[in-house]
């Protein structure tokens, strides 16, 4: 379902907009275009008086995989949030060490000490961190919206499955346009 409407009391969460995942290689979209359509959008929430949250992810889950981790030690500057957001000092900051920003962290407690019932999200990876807090959103009971031209992947495989198969299933979505709109 296109968005329809966004809440009196909405945040925009931003995923993983840090150096290192916006200097990777993505698709379908350049993460630089995620990044400029996301600080639009920050912009925006900012202006009206709605909390902005600010993700970054500095660790991974424990446990055996088949898909080996990447690379070796990053870059001191990796978890870095991306200067074009513009962090102001009312925004929350996120520092997750899993895919989803709610496991093991205080997103749910801060939303609702704000009042905040629904999330719009955006970020990088739509079928990792993007996703996976899209779904714990959804078992908390916010209303989630995906900007779906403001999130990207390294596999747009994936990415396309996660926009047209999983998030409808757990909200609504739409360009960074229609919620600047939904804005007013």
């Amino acid at each position: 379902m296109p968005a329809t409407t966004l809440d009196p009391q909405t945040a925009l969460v931003l995923i993983d907009l840090q150096k290192g995942i916006a200097g990777l290689p993505t698709a379908p979209l350049p993460a630089a275009e995620v990044v400029e359509r996301s600080a639009r959008l920050a912009a925006a929430f900012r202006a009206r008086g709605l909390p902005v949250v600010l993700v970054n992810v500095t660790g991974g889950a424990p446990g055996r995989t088949e898909s080996a981790p990447r690379g070796a030690t990053p870059p001191a500057d990796w978890a870095e949030l991306v200067p074009e957001l513009d962090r102001q000092p009312g925004d929350l900051t996120v520092t997750k060490q899993r895919w989803g920003a709610f496991h093991g962290t205080e997103l749910d407690a801060e939303l609702r000490r704000r009042g905040v019932t629904q999330i719009v999200l955006a970020g990088i990876a739509t079928s990792i961190g993007v996703e996976s807090t899209a779904r714990a959103a959804h078992e908390h009971g916010y209303h989630v919206t995906v900007a779906t031209d403001a999130v990207t992947d390294m596999d747009e495989a994936a990415h396309r499955n996660s926009v047209a198969k999983i998030f409808p299933r757990l909200g609504e979505t739409g360009t960074t346009e229609a919620i600047l709109t939904l804005l007013g």
